[in-house]
């Protein structure tokens, strides 16, 4: 079953501590749905400006992306994103940010797009979001992203929204922040009660905690030995579940966990190149493999 994708379409320039990249391709919504489409037909939403490089439209529609919901802003210019990534590879300053035409960004959906089954809503306002979930006619699954900014600049909006989600993904930061707890167990717990049927909390390389109605379920990371970009991780991350789970009829709680552990694998073979460089050149027979030596190192 096909997923609508609402997020950023970008482009980045990306320092790290053994390399950089300049004017590459980026955005929420391009590494999610790129990595959803290993398992299933993506229909992407966002906005990007005149400037936005020909070949990434081919390299959407090469991968069978459908770009009905892309607006391509005539005059505009896109979203640009220059970040610098310290030694860890885990902390990174912005060193530059330009909105352009995400500023004032507005989605409407196509007609077709109301009608599917799943949704993720990428990191964005929750006012925003909302607008585009109630767009929808009948979701069976609604994912979103939100960040320390809406918790802090629009959480009446953001407590809106959780009661309308299947599932909300955040990391132990934005965890804390939302709950106003430090321990993340309480944090998962609390935010549960808020409204989302599950919450998946990530802790990057240390992996992700998963609260639903069947209790806690933790995994770790896949051990990736050559980290080059994390940029797009979380968002191939949640590519890989949502993906999953609108290609896996099979009752939960098996089904949500085999998500997870695929979102895992999907983010660990992103970090291995920048942009979209390893996705490119994975497979889903490739992802299959690292799956079963994923399971092999967390089986006891």
């Amino acid at each position: 079953m096909a997923i609508v994708a609402v997020g950023t379409v970008a482009i980045d320039s990306i320092e790290t501590p053994s390399a950089s990249v300049h004017q590459v391709l980026g955005g929420s919504a391009t590494y999610f749905s790129y990595a959803a489409s290993f398992f299933t037909r993506v229909h992407l939403v966002a906005v990007v400006g005149e400037d936005f490089p020909a070949e990434h439209i081919e390299e959407f529609r090469q991968r069978g992306i459908d770009l009905t919901g892309l607006e391509i802003r005539r005059g505009g210019k896109t979203f640009y994103w220059r970040g610098r990534y310290h030694a860890d590879m885990n902390n990174r300053d912005t060193l530059e940010v330009h909105l352009n035409v995400l500023a004032d960004f507005n989605p409407v959906l196509p007609a077709d797009y109301r009608r599917q089954p799943y949704l993720f809503l990428g990191n964005s306002s929750p006012q925003l979001q909302l607008r585009v979930l109630e767009q929808m006619e009948r979701p069976q699954l609604v994912l979103a992203d939100t960040m320390n900014l809406w918790i802090e600049t629009q959480r009446d909006a953001l407590l809106e929204l959780l009661p309308r989600l299947d599932g909300l993904l955040l990391n132990d930061s934005e965890a804390r922040l939302l709950a106003e707890e430090e321990n993340l167990v309480r944090a998962g717990l609390k935010i549960r009660t808020l409204g989302p049927k599950f919450v998946i909390i990530k802790k990057g390389e240390h992996g992700s905690f998963l609260f639903s109605r069947d209790g806690v379920f933790v995994l770790p990371g896949y051990p990736t030995p050559n980290v080059v970009d994390p940029t797009g991780a979380g968002d191939s991350f949640a590519g890989g579940i949502l993906g999953y789970l609108a290609s896996d009829t099979s009752p939960p709680p098996g089904r949500l966990r085999r998500a997870i552990a695929y979102g895992t694998v999907i983010a660990s073979i992103t970090v291995e190149g920048f942009s979209l460089d390893r996705l490119k050149k994975a497979t889903r027979e490739e992802i299959e493999r690292r799956l079963d030596e994923y399971r092999r190192m967390i089986t006891f």
